[in-house]
């Protein structure tokens, strides 16, 4: 019965605002609204993202960053820009 009296309460409050106070708090409840959702699927897309990156930077390669230019000298063709040839450089 005590959520009934607070409802109440909440009521009588919401009526005794000014008018120009009734758009902040609607904004308010739309986001207390948005919070409270369940958000299942907003989860399952955060855990299925975070699978999809967690090999990033695990190719077993040794670091290449001191070689960027050396390869990109091999993969860029100075006529015909990027070629098609795979290289086994690294």
């Amino acid at each position: 019965m005590e959520s009934t009296v607070e409802r109440q309460r909440l009521l009588e409050t919401v009526s005794a605002l000014p008018e120009e106070a009734l758009a902040e708090l609607a904004s308010f409840l739309d986001y207390l609204r948005y919070k409270s959702a369940p958000r299942t699927e907003a989860n399952n897309q955060s855990a299925n993202f975070l699978l999809a990156i967690a090999g990033l930077g695990h190719s077993g390669q040794p670091d290449v960053s001191e070689r960027d230019e050396e390869i990109l000298r091999n993969e860029i063709d100075s006529v015909h820009g990027w070629s098609s040839r795979s290289s086994n450089v690294v």
